[in-house]
């Protein structure tokens, strides 16, 4: 067992996993606190090291591509405080940092873990309903849908529509920016159904982030929701094979001694004619042939009684 401890958190490897325990001091970002405990298994790192720096090192993970919803959501834009999967190393405790590094390497090696993109989820994303409140509104997910409550600080013409609810199978898309300089970042969620976007500070889909403390947590609830849709890179579905198209069964062959014999196909013959001769009587009767076509089209008649 491989374990350090410091006023960030605490890390152990157990040859498996690492466990990653957030501290309790009040100086702790919010998002670790929030997050809690983690687990990550061996299968989900791209890899590990220790960074020396002058004042005190840092531990860091690298992960799979794919393989946490939380830093997909985030792409890497987490400040340092925020980042769960990064800690603090003060001086004295550099060779506790190296070794857990030396022994989460090697397991990486014996166990043959491959450093390309994941096309699933192995780590879970956070734990649900979960709900946040920064910028311009408060977003909470239970699961199966997202509600976006406004503040004081919302828009007036995003407000007036009144708290919006999207239901999990309507997303499409589901973006994190952070603040940057005099820029305000943002959370929206994109629907299948929408053709344009607005500007955050309009669009009753997102939420306008300011840059302050708080902003990242609004990145727990994206990541929530991201680990329930389907994964970004997950093998599409091959469409079920359509069966081929039902043959008329083939006419099944008449017996020899079954067929009408010669005599029997011409009075067959005739009696079809002078069925059809009466139809042209009664039709001509009933005034739905006028004369001439009646006399043209009883004469054809005929003349295939001839020939018959």
């Amino acid at each position: 067992m491989a374990e350090i401890t410091q006023r960030d958190g605490a890390w152990s490897f157990d040859g498996e996993a690492i466990r990653i325990v957030p501290g309790r001091d009040r100086n702790v970002h919010v998002v670790r606190q929030a997050l809690g405990e983690l687990t990550v298994p061996l299968v989900a790192l791209a890899g590990v090291a220790y960074e020396p720096g002058r004042k005190s090192g840092r531990l860091r993970l690298r992960l799979r591509e794919g393989a946490d919803p939380l830093s997909q959501a985030t792409g890497g834009k987490l400040p340092d405080a925020a980042d769960p999967y990064q800690l603090p190393v003060e001086p004295d405790r550099r060779d506790l940092a190296e070794y857990l590094v030396d022994e989460v390497r090697q397991a990486l090696i014996l166990e043959q873990v491959p450093a390309g993109p994941c096309d699933r989820y192995v780590l879970p994303g956070p734990s649900v309903p979960i709900s946040a409140s920064a910028g311009d509104a408060t977003a909470s997910f239970d699961g199966e849908r997202v509600r976006l409550d406004w503040n004081w600080k919302t828009e007036e013409s995003k407000k007036s529509g009144g708290p919006r609810t999207i239901l999990l199978p309507d997303l499409e898309m589901v973006e994190w920016v952070p603040a940057a300089g005099l820029e305000n970042g943002y959370l929206r969620f994109i629907t299948a159904k929408a053709t344009a976007t607005a500007a955050p500070k309009y669009d009753p889909h997102a939420v306008v982030l300011y840059g302050f403390k708080k902003d990242p947590l609004m990145a727990l609830v994206a990541a929530a929701v991201m680990a329930r849709m389907p994964h970004p890179a997950a093998p599409a579905k091959a469409l079920p094979a359509q069966p081929p198209a039902p043959q008329p069964p083939a006419p099944e062959p008449v017996p020899a001694d079954a067929r009408p014999a010669r005599g029997d196909e011409g009075e067959a013959d005739h009696d079809v004619l002078l069925r059809r001769l009466r139809e042209l009587g009664d039709l001509h009767q009933s005034g739905i042939l006028t004369e001439e076509e009646f006399s043209t089209a009883k004469q054809a008649v005929l003349r295939r009684f001839s020939d018959a």
